[in-house]
């Protein structure tokens, strides 16, 4: 997989194409994710570029990194918008997280401190709390602190970026939708911290397991409009 791309470059200057590149893809993708930029909406090039005051160059830059990566269509005639969540796509997506996600997990169970754990606490009881007040932008922000806390404890950069690279083409705009999935995910999550909390790397990948399955079966239900038999269990009977 290819590497991400920095929200800014810290040796760049703040005027230079690429940071401003950078800065356009980071803004764009929070949008989509947070249901700001909806499925199949049109962007025009000229309205980003007045938004980050910038020329139409790093704009198109951005567009480009975007469409490569499957969050933005080009069509001739009907110009960029953004691209409807496609299921055997996401199925892809959730196939790799499967894969790498619990591994992830199994390897930061042994570099979790006491701060670390009161954190991951302290973010279960949050996105409980802003789930039932409705606040989506403030739950995703949230969601992503509590999964990253472990991510970035796996000892490995590399494996932490490629996690990173699976989030930004799931799509969470989507999945933030089917609010009647609250109070499982909500138990979801407590799974996650007790392995955590336990020190059981065994129980923290199997309840990252079951938390992937999980949410992507409700998705695939969202997105195909009948119940989907998990791809990753298929493949491995």
């Amino acid at each position: 997989m290819a590497k991400t791309s920095s929200s800014a470059s810290s040796s760049g200057s703040a005027d230079s194409p690429r940071t401003k590149r950078d800065r356009i893809v980071a803004e764009l993708r929070r949008m989509i994710a947070e249901g700001e930029l909806a499925r199949g909406s049109r962007i025009r090039q000229d309205v980003i570029a007045a938004r980050f005051k910038t020329s139409i160059t790093p704009v198109r830059e951005a567009l480009r990194l975007l469409e490569a990566e499957g969050m933005l269509v080009s069509e001739p005639h009907r110009g960029v918008r953004v691209a409807d969540a496609d299921y055997e796509r996401v199925k892809t997506v959730y196939l790799l997280r499967r894969l790498v996600e619990p591994y992830a997990m199994r390897r930061a169970a042994r570099r979790l401190s006491p701060k670390d754990l009161d954190l991951a606490q302290r973010l279960v009881d949050d996105m409980e709390r802003v789930a039932a007040e409705g606040d989506r932008a403030t739950l995703n922000e949230k969601n992503r602190r509590f999964h990253f806390l472990f991510y970035e404890r796996t000892g490995n950069e590399g494996l932490t970026e490629e996690v990173a690279l699976l989030w930004q083409q799931f799509p969470w705009d989507v999945l933030q939708v089917l609010t009647h999935r609250a109070e499982e995910v909500s138990q979801e999550h407590r799974a996650i911290l007790k392995a955590a909390q336990d020190g059981d790397p065994d129980a923290l990948a199997r309840a990252t397991e079951e938390h992937l399955a999980s949410s992507f079966l409700a998705l695939a239900r969202h997105l195909t409009g009948y119940e989907v038999t998990d791809p990753f269990e298929i493949d491995n009977d």
